[in-house]
């Protein structure tokens, strides 16, 4: 190496060379300090009408503990989720090692859900629990007279190879949120889902949004925030039709992770293609809102690269929490390409 950068310096000078070193090294040096905008998924959070009913209905049911109980309110607030004389509030559960945040908002009050709505509808985000055992949870949800999305639990068919022996069943929460019971086999999922435990309900895998466009989705959580891709699958067939409850659905899906947290996964329907878009006036105190918290290691870093990629921001900025109540120093929200509230925050 030494005698080639010395012939080098003898036939092209040093400056050439230094040259020639920075426009193959500087790429690597800014790759390396240039990080993804986000590293872990923190929380799904979720607007409901009666918070004393989903706080009952997530603990008794689903077995998750309540973490913190707080009601915000002011200007901070207000910037933050876009929404004038606001008060709030939020009450974070934890289930295994994963949380969500519910929030529900005294004032103003939000429009429900919409009584016709459709898992191919892309306001359709659930999270999907994982269970050890898909006979008890279903026994349990039917216990609890928890209301159908699916027409009952489904074994995804050993023919499609990613998700093969994947049994899973959704249904509907107080206020019409879709959630998902769903088991691994062996074979497949992280290594905690498969852990010897007396418990039925273990954790969050992933929360799921229907999008319409897969390669759009990926270029905002790939390619701006840096999440990374973690599988891909093609489902159909009358298990997945009776999953979803679509008739004839024909979904690809993409799961996206970060280092921490449950994943992401996108769901586009291939068919049916008529699923109908987020309403442009969807505000977060309506109660068919959603928003996916992740953890940025910048907030002012990642909302200029945002705002550079004009992505449309809810928020007017980025927002200082000053008093610290819900945990976090700066957080802004935006919007991803099909509209779904995505909120980055610094803690």
């Amino acid at each position: 190496m030494r005698l080639l950068l010395r012939s080098c310096r003898l036939r092209y000078g040093a400056a050439t060379i230094l040259a020639i070193l920075l426009a193959f090294v500087a790429p690597q040096l800014i790759a390396q300090q240039d990080p993804a905008l986000v590293y872990g998924v923190d929380a799904i959070g979720i607007t409901v009408s009666d918070m004393d009913r989903a706080v009952d209905f997530y603990s008794r049911v689903l077995t998750f503990e309540k973490v913190s109980d707080t009601e915000v309110a002011g200007e901070n607030y207000e910037h933050l989720e876009g929404l004038f004389g606001l008060r709030v509030r939020v009450v974070r559960m934890r289930l295994g090692d994963e949380f969500i945040e519910l929030t529900e908002y005294l004032a103003p009050k939000g429009r429900p859900i919409p009584i016709d709505s459709r898992s191919n509808d892309r306001w359709f985000q659930h999270i999907a629990i994982i269970v050890s055992d898909m006979d008890k949870a279903y026994a349990r949800l039917r216990q609890n007279k928890v209301e159908y999305a699916s027409s009952g639990p489904q074994r995804l068919p050993d023919w499609n190879k990613n998700a093969a022996g994947i049994s899973a069943f959704y249904f509907k929460d107080p206020d019409e949120h879709p959630v998902e019971v769903l088991q691994f086999p062996r074979d497949k999922g992280q290594e905690k889902w498969h852990r010897p435990t007396d418990r039925v309900f273990l954790g969050i895998d992933h929360t799921a949004i229907v999008v319409w466009d897969t390669d759009a989705s990926v270029k905002f959580y790939h390619d701006l925030l840096g999440m990374h891709v973690a599988g891909e699958s093609e489902n159909y067939g009358i298990d997945q039709e009776h999953l979803n409850n679509v008739f004839g659905a024909h979904l690809r899906i993409t799961a996206l992770r970060t280092a921490s947290g449950p994943g992401i996964e996108l769901l586009e329907y291939l068919a049916p293609r008529d699923g109908r878009p987020i309403p442009s006036d969807e505000h977060a105190n309506d109660i068919v809102h959603r928003q996916t918290i992740l953890l940025a290691r910048s907030a002012d870093a990642a909302a200029r690269q945002l705002q550079t990629s004009r992505v449309n921001f809810v928020s007017s900025g980025v927002v200082a929490n000053q008093t610290g109540q819900l945990g976090f120093n700066k957080a802004f929200i935006v919007r991803d390409p099909d509209g779904h509230a995505v909120e980055l925050e610094e803690k």
